[in-house]
């Protein structure tokens, strides 16, 4: 009896938006369901969440874009929270899925997180590690407190910082935004222990699980 066909999960394309000024390159999972919109922490970048996307792939749209500056997003005037959400929200609004994402910030991207979901439609709002007050002021201080020993071995090349002083400037107007429209979820939100850092990493599949369940 032949074998039935399974259908392959959806592979992952790179692209870009149009804007030359603000453009953001990102990848995708998908074409259909609500978007799970993925944002890294600043000095990494967009590969960090290919191992959850992986898992992810096949229930929802996944997004993940390279920030302003970082990967192969180039840099711009202007790295605001308020203009980078909004620069977002476009790009969610182009793939015309017609449904409010969820919104997944690591580390400082959890600022972001908040940000785009105090301005536009969000499903819900997911945010770790995010750190306490203020944007560090040097690039040790930000990665002394990221968690970064907490990443397994065969994911370490997921977690590779970008280590420009001159980077972290650009974002030094970034400050932790106060939660006036965040969801409250159950599981969601900030992660206490410091021995969880990267946990999207640290367990990808468990990670991809904990999204799935938001759906």
């Amino acid at each position: 009896m032949p074998c039935a066909m399974q259908p392959q999960p959806p592979r992952r394309s790179t692209h870009a938006t149009n804007s030359p000024l603000n453009r953001l390159v990102y990848d995708r999972w998908g074409q259909f369901g609500r978007p799970v919109l993925l944002l890294h922490g600043l000095l990494f970048d967009r590969t960090m969440w290919w191992p959850v996307a992986a898992e992810l792939a096949g229930e929802g749209t996944v997004i993940a874009p390279d920030l302003p500056g970082h990967g192969q997003s180039p840099p711009r005037a202007d790295y605001s929270l308020e203009r980078i959400a909004g620069d977002l929200a476009g790009l969610v609004h182009g793939l015309q899925l017609h449904r409010a994402p969820i919104v997944v910030g690591h580390g400082t991207a959890a600022w972001l997180a908040v940000a785009f979901a105090d301005a536009y439609a969000t499903h819900c709002v997911l945010t770790f590690d995010e750190p306490a007050g203020t944007l560090p002021g040097t690039v040790d201080g930000l990665l002394d407190g990221a968690g970064l020993a907490a990443v397994p071995e065969p994911y370490r090349q997921f977690a590779e910082p970008r280590r420009d002083p001159a980077l972290l400037k650009a974002y030094a107007g970034w400050k932790e935004q106060p939660p006036t429209r965040r969801l409250a979820l159950a599981g969601a939100g900030r992660s206490p222990a410091p021995e969880r850092g990267f946990g999207h990493l640290a367990d990808p599949e468990g990670f991809a699980a904990r999204l799935r369940a938001l759906l």
